[in-house]
């Protein structure tokens, strides 16, 4: 199996945008590849359709590559609950909570195995593999038991290329140092440069390209431009920020509560493909204004995000918003939290058996967490829709526990699952939702019916539906060729032909 290997000089550099683009290109030319990334650390999953839970950034790689997502392509996952620990997801399942010292510790080794597994498993498959690294491969103090840069590329066996941002300044240091601090075996596997998010004239930096490959003895294979709006899908919690920002002129406004853990917040991106919605980030409760709609997201951490919503004041600006005629969607953990009462009897959630969390009561039910995670693909029909058929609306459950109606609820179910299931919360005409689906809004239809309640209530014309799935699909082949002139592509398409370990 021949590959490639994206490795970068910080987070945040192009890694999981370029490996996509590499595996669209890839695919478009005939080769059956797949991604691939050891160790992900993210609460941004996926759900394969056989249940297992991956770092979304793989699965969105698997769909750019035209194949079907696998824990082979990400066999750790590490998801964050605290400043200091991690539920560790092996292979798709939960293996255990571990501080940070306890896996350097205690996982190094089945870390390795659990890596050749997946390599030999992909190998079995595939033509060829588009690999991620993670943050910077010469961090001195993470070297030495290293489980996503270098030890990967040693395993798989595959050149790599190095990509370093230039916006954020310092891209010839960066570089250097990077490549200085890689002993000489290391050194020897580095196959060439990519330079990401330039702005301006490419001829400008001309001199800089002549500079770099004067002074690493490497060429720079691609010059990538900044693009403002290439809608892929980011990993790297650093894009945060950039991904939802407020524009003035729309004339919808949601406003996404920003969870110090918040996980899954791709769930909301099919909006920013609607031309008339503006969405953003609020993290305070004199931020929150007055906007069309309030969606608290999922979250890793539930209890502790919804102490820190409290420690905020957004609990109250969250409850009297919603008491002055607004509008709440609440997914998974922000399901959770519009409940009575939140109950951690295993301390699965917490880590403090017994915990109990007053929510934000706004729904009538009690959420219970259980020792087992749930993780399973998900169908059902929305039927509260007046005089309209049902819409079907798919998505996955990555959840821990379920919630259960502490007095008679004065809503209704929000869906009716396949075999018959209620799911969620209903209320008030859909003033009040909640719900444990994610990729909700990926459900075009159901989107844009809901849309379209938002419309009407401000006299604004309703809107047809737009295909995010189409749009995704196609912008992964438009970003693939806009971005392919500014690639080597052939020169790096013979790198992966011919490498060896002694090239």
């Amino acid at each position: 199996m021949k590959g490639i290997m994206i490795q970068g000089t910080s987070s945040d550099a192009g890694k999981s945008f370029l490996a996509t683009i590499f595996c669209r290109l890839l695919s478009k030319e005939g080769v059956k590849v797949a991604p691939f990334k050891s160790q992900n650390m993210s609460n941004n999953s996926y759900v394969t359709r056989d249940g297992f839970e991956i770092g979304r950034a793989q699965g969105i790689q698997a769909e750019a590559a035209n194949t079907e997502a696998s824990p082979y392509m990400n066999p750790i996952l590490l998801k964050p609950t605290s400043q200091q620990s991690s539920e560790v997801i092996l292979f798709g399942r939960p293996l255990a909570t571990l501080s940070g010292m306890a896996y350097r510790e205690t996982f190094y080794e089945k870390g390795l195995d659990a890596i050749q597994m997946a390599l030999g498993k992909l190998r079995e498959t595939y033509q060829a593999v588009v690999i991620e690294g993670a943050g910077s491969p010469v961090e001195i103090n993470l070297k030495k038991r290293e489980l996503v840069n270098m030890k990967v590329a040693e395993l798989a066996d595959v050149p790599v290329l190095l990509v370093s941002d230039i916006e954020r300044g310092g891209v010839f240091a960066s570089i250097v140092g990077t490549l200085e601090l890689m002993d000489p075996l290391e050194r020897a596997r580095v196959k060439g440069l990519l330079i990401n998010k330039f702005r301006g004239d490419i001829r400008l930096f001309e001199d800089g390209v002549a500079w770099l490959e004067k002074r690493t003895g490497l060429p720079v294979l691609g010059v990538i431009p900044f693009m403002e709006s290439h809608m892929i899908e980011a990993e790297d919690s650093l894009s945060l920020n950039g991904r939802f920002m407020s524009q003035p002129g729309k004339a919808l406004d949601i406003a996404i509560i920003k969870l110090p853990y918040i996980s899954n917040y791709t769930d909301f991106e099919p909006l920013l493909f609607e031309d008339d919605v503006s969405v953003r980030w609020v993290d305070s409760g004199d931020s929150l204004d007055n906007p069309d709609c309030v969606i608290i997201p999922g979250t890793k951490s539930t209890i502790h995000d919804l102490r820190q919503l409290k420690q905020l004041g957004l609990d109250y600006a969250i409850r009297n918003y919603y008491h002055n005629g607004g509008r709440i969607l609440g997914v998974c953990g922000g399901y959770q939290m519009l409940c009575a009462e939140l109950v951690d009897e295993h301390g699965t959630d917490t880590g403090l058996p017994g915990s109990v969390e007053d929510g934000l009561s706004l729904i009538p039910a009690r959420t219970m967490f259980s020792r087992e995670k749930t993780t399973v693909r998900t169908k059902g029909e929305f039927h509260n829709t007046n005089d309209r058929e049902p819409i079907p609306v798919q998505g996955y459950e990555i959840h821990l526990g379920y919630s259960e109606w502490k007095d008679e609820p004065s809503g209704k179910a929000f869906l009716r699952l396949e075999g018959g299931n209620a799911e969620g919360y209903y209320s008030e005409n859909g003033r009040l939702i909640g719900t444990y689906i994610h990729h909700l809004f990926h459900n075009d239809e159901w989107r844009t019916f809901w849309l379209n309640q938002l419309r009407r209530k401000k006299q604004l014309p309703e809107q047809q539906a737009v295909s995010s799935g189409d749009k995704r699909s196609t912008r992964f082949d438009s970003v693939a060729e806009e971005i392919r002139p500014h690639l080597q592509w052939e020169k790096i398409k013979t790198i992966m032909e011919e490498w060896s370990p002694k090239t």
